[in-house]
């Protein structure tokens, strides 16, 4: 099933459920192999737990052989409560996981996707907690995001503190889109500007196409600031960076660079991407942080001391 107007159902689809997906039959999800391959034939790529969702679920509830550092949450916040939000949720496996991770009765996580998924979504995420709220936010557009601000965060003083991104950078079409959210998302009214404690941007990603993905970085870089999670497990006592291998994936830790909330973000995707409006300029530019990454020595990783 095809259909081109559906980013779901891209031409020649031909995936199979995630065959380590029975490391998630625990805490109460139960999305194995064969509710995967119902809901691929429904939802697409939608219906499939994708392989950063492991490295993510890893790094929310980690088995006490695993370190992280920074650590997903912090035992001992400042803030009361936390607003999460997590883009493109799938099945919602990883928003499960986080409302089993926080503590706070009045922290609350907003589970998005297009409006087409949110019925997955109702489904998968039956019986958690009320504070979990599933709403249809797709990338790149506008209305429904401040549609959700005016429901859920308008008027309770209160300010997305998490943005969580589960393999979401893959294809080209849907970059823009997405950056373009993730912007929105990070500037007023999503973001309090006078808080002490920085918005989180969590990322988990899997390079497919180095070619066709990087774009992404180049010019997400421009706009947040952002770094690789550390882990380490009992068997090492050396730290390294997530992404350095292909056990655990990449995933970031990002924050909005205070100055670009007065940038101009451009009207057109191809000019998003290419860096107009980055740095108060209308001149394309990119942003190398990703590729620097990708060429530091797996050695000298090897060699780094306790953060």
């Amino acid at each position: 099933m095809t259909n081109p107007h559906d980013p779901n159902f891209p031409e020649g689809l031909q995936i199979k459920p995630l065959d380590s997906s029975d490391q998630f039959l625990e805490s109460g999800w139960s999305f194995d192999a064969s509710a995967q391959k119902n809901a691929i034939r429904k939802y697409g790529i939608a219906g499939r737990v994708w392989e950063a969702a492991l490295a993510l679920k890893l790094y929310i509830n980690p088995p006490p052989e695993w370190s992280f550092e920074p650590r997903f949450l912090d035992p001992h916040p400042d803030q009361s409560s936390r607003l999460f939000l997590e883009l493109g949720s799938g099945s919602g496996v990883i928003s499960h996981y986080i409302s089993q991770a926080t503590r706070h009765t009045s922290d609350v996580v907003l589970v998005t996707d297009l409006p087409e998924v949110c019925p997955l979504l109702e489904e998968n995420l039956r019986g958690n907690p009320k504070r979990l709220i599933i709403r249809p936010l797709s990338w790149g557009n506008a209305e429904e995001a401040r549609q959700i601000h005016s429901e859920l965060i308008s008027g309770t003083g209160r300010f997305l503190t998490h943005i969580v991104c589960s393999d979401l950078v893959y294809f080209p079409e849907l970059l823009s889109p997405l950056l373009r959210t993730l912007i929105q998302l990070s500037a007023p009214p999503f973001l309090n500007p006078s808080s002490s404690i920085p918005q989180s941007i969590i990322i988990s990603y899997k390079i497919r196409s180095f070619a066709k993905e990087s774009v992404f970085w180049s010019a997400f870089g421009l706009w947040f600031s952002f770094y690789p999670v550390l882990y380490k497990t009992h068997s090492s006592a050396s730290w390294k960076r997530t992404g350095s291998n292909e056990d655990v994936p990449f995933i970031f830790i990002a924050h909005r660079k205070p100055e670009s909330l007065s940038w101009v973000v451009p009207k057109d995707d191809t000019s998003l991407l290419q860096g107009v409006g980055a740095q108060g300029s209308s001149t394309p530019k990119s942003d190398d942080t990703f590729e620097t990454l990708l060429l530091m020595s797996l050695d000298n990783e090897e060699d780094e001391d306790s953060p």
